[in-house]
């Protein structure tokens, strides 16, 4: 009476496989994770100055580093598109050094309460400036200033990656939306398979 007869004993056995899928989705998220925090760094570190919030004396340092002009990305942090830029490009080192080696990005928030000086002199609360001045509604937006304050170029929205946002950088730095618009750098860039950067 001991011993169990091994027929008569139902075992609950999971389907082939399924144990070693689960611990493997599992490695596999953990993996994607940490190779993901790895490869990015942080934008507000990396990325944007720290900005006191007087835009001329950012174009002093600007101009005092050698760089052409402002990049100011307007967002807020409840942006999904934003946050996407932020996470997916605006943290890639290749994005990080070739942008700071034209222009010196500053961030605002559009619904911020933060202090702006103009190039004028006057104050304004950030999103007063984001939506008085310069009419941004929808986020992000990229605006590159020359170092006297001129527009030189508003990008609205996401890029599709980090190849493109080194274009965009690279067609306002090196004065190509005087002769074109974007859409058409961008296809010839592809179609000469040059990336700058």
């Amino acid at each position: 009476m001991g011993r169990v007869n091994s027929d008569r004993v139902k075992r609950r056995r999971r389907p082939a496989g399924a144990a070693g899928r689960g611990r493997w989705a599992w490695v596999l998220a953990l993996w994607a994770a940490l190779a993901g925090a790895a490869v990015g760094r942080d934008p507000f570190t990396h990325f944007f100055y720290q900005s006191f919030g007087d835009l001329r004396e950012e174009a002093e340092a600007a101009r005092a580093s050698g760089q052409v002009g402002l990049l100011v990305m307007f967002d807020d942090d409840e942006c999904p598109w934003c946050h996407k830029m932020k996470t997916t490009i605006l943290n890639q080192p290749q994005v990080q050094e070739y942008t700071r080696r034209h222009f010196r990005p500053i961030r605002i928030d559009t619904k911020g309460d933060q202090p702006i000086i103009d190039f004028r002199g006057r104050e304004w609360l950030e999103k007063d400036f984001a939506f008085k001045v310069f009419r941004v509604r929808a986020t992000p937006v990229f605006l590159f200033l020359g170092l006297d304050g001129t527009l030189r170029y508003r990008h609205t929205g996401i890029v599709r990656d980090t190849r493109e946002f080194l274009w965009l950088i690279d067609y306002v730095a090196q004065g190509h939306y005087r002769s074109k618009k974007f859409p058409v750098y961008k296809r010839e860039r592809r179609a000469g398979g040059r990336s700058p950067g």
